[in-house]
């Protein structure tokens, strides 16, 4: 008898277990429907239009359809999609669901019903309120074009954040409803740290924290947000508070992004579909980076994460992909000593150091005169040289990376360039290809006295901002 309950108990928990994989969705719709198939899609990340079909399912007499699936999946905002694609509803997706939707295309969302899933009820109320939001904003909007003065302007933005503060207060509300449920989460994940009002001072209690807005906003971005919860990545907020936080909060240097970096990844770490798309965004992020260092943290990231076996999602082939890009960043970051060059003068062909040149300062140029960038970008150069560079110190070495050596010397001479070092790999070694990453032109860099790389991936308009930057760090060491 207690073997045949136990059986029971059993056979009852695997039933249990296995409905909670999958979903069934049965779509009706009040009119006729075009289409021969509707799609299931969810975001990931991103808002519209950056959409993954994962389903679909053939329309029944134009009015109905059912998708549903054994496989486990994760949960997240959902869509269904229709009328050829061009139109869509939201909802939300768990494993275990099983529910009826019907879909009014007269009037969407405010006509779209669910059986069988409260909280799509409570998403539709919610979209049912965005609607109105939407329209009250639209309103302020129209206010401020119309307002005169700067006392009509101020009622304008009191009712801006009146209405912000109202919206807010929903999404609180609903959270302490419905705590743990995937909106709750979502809702949590949306919030926006609320800055204390007052002033505030420095230790010396005299002196106000000019900072503190920006500090406070920093320490608390992440507090609401659920690193456990995969699910927030099928949803389109993720990718949006990534730009926020390390594009406009993080200062944008090396070691604040490295450090900023692990200690993201270290909270996704118990959430693999987290982690997996925070350290792709952020070595994305920084190998596209204009912002100069930013490829310091691109081979940090391959050197302690891909290199690691962290990038599980990645085949061999992929993989290696990124380790041969941080190996051909590596040798070049900021801080690093320049590799040495010993390339050819372009009229004696004897042999020019790179560290051999005794200067203040070194520009590094890799150019070629079959570069329409090139030639534009040269003599704004010269001209900087002249007028600036020269005066502070700056020799200018001076590689042209391809070309018949007499056309070289031509353009050297039509150019006015020939008080800089010019040379070319006349041995056709091409090492400095790999050294310095120069897959394409121009590149230039930046050395200071020790031959140390200060700057690279420069142009004519920052050159002088890193060197007055460059000399204001050393002053203020010494």
């Amino acid at each position: 008898m207690k073997r045949l309950l136990l059986t029971g108990l059993l056979c009852l928990m695997g039933t249990f277990l296995f409905a909670k994989k999958g979903y069934k969705i049965e779509i009706k719709f009040k009119q006729d429907m075009p289409d021969e198939y509707v799609y299931l899609a969810h975001y990931y990340a991103k808002p519209l239009p950056t959409i993954y079909k994962t389903d679909s399912a053939k329309v029944i007499n134009k009015r109905s359809a059912v998708i549903d699936s054994k496989d486990s999946v994760l949960g997240g905002i959902y869509m269904i999609l229709f009328a050829e694609r061009s139109k869509y509803v939201e909802f939300v997706l768990d494993n275990g669901a099983s529910m009826e939707m019907t879909i009014d295309t007269v009037n969407m969302p405010a006509n779209i019903t669910f059986k069988n899933s409260p909280e799509n009820t409570r998403y539709v109320a919610y979209e049912q309120y965005l609607m109105g939001y939407g329209k009250k904003q639209a309103a302020i909007g129209e206010d401020m074009k119309a307002a005169k003065t700067e006392a009509d302007t101020q009622a304008v933005r009191n009712k801006y954040k009146a209405a912000l503060k109202e919206l807010v207060t929903y999404r609180q509300d609903y959270v302490k409803k419905y705590p743990g449920t995937y909106l709750a989460n979502v809702f949590n994940a949306l919030k926006v740290p609320e800055i204390p009002e007052g002033t505030f001072y420095l230790e010396d209690k005299q002196t106000v924290d000019s900072n503190y807005a920006y500090r406070y906003y920093k320490t608390h971005f992440w507090d609401d947000f659920d690193f456990s919860d995969n699910r927030l990545m099928y949803s389109p907020i993720y990718d949006g508070k990534l730009d926020e936080y390390f594009n406009r909060l993080v200062v944008p240097l090396p070691d604040s992004m490295n450090a900023e970096s692990d200690a993201l990844l270290a909270r996704t770490r118990k959430a693999k579909e987290l982690f997996k798309y925070t350290l792709h965004w952020l070595a994305r992020n920084a190998e596209s980076s204009k912002v100069m260092g930013m490829d310091e943290v691109f081979v940090h990231l391959v050197e302690k994460y891909y290199m690691k076996g962290d990038a599980y999602w990645l085949d061999s082939a992929s993989l290696s992909k990124y380790e041969d890009r941080a190996k051909k960043i590596a040798p070049n970051v900021l801080g690093n000593i320049a590799p040495e060059l010993k390339l050819q003068d372009i009229h004696s062909l004897k042999d020019v150091s790179l560290h051999g040149v005794a200067s203040k300062y070194t520009l590094v140029i890799f150019w070629s005169r079959e570069c329409g960038h090139c030639m534009t970008e040269v003599p704004k150069l010269d001209s900087l040289y002249e007028k600036v560079l020269k005066q502070r110190g700056v020799k200018v070495y001076a590689v042209s990376t391809e070309g018949e050596l007499s056309e070289i010397q031509k353009t050297v001479d039509k150019l006015t360039i020939g008080d800089w070092i010019n040379v070319v790999d006349a041995n056709n070694k091409k090492e400095y290809r790999s050294q310095y990453d120069v897959y394409s032109t121009p590149k230039i860099y930046l050395l200071d006295d020790q031959k140390k790389i200060i700057g690279k991936g420069l142009d004519h308009s920052n050159i002088v901002e890193v060197l007055d930057w460059t000399e204001k760090k050393n002053k203020t060491k010494s």
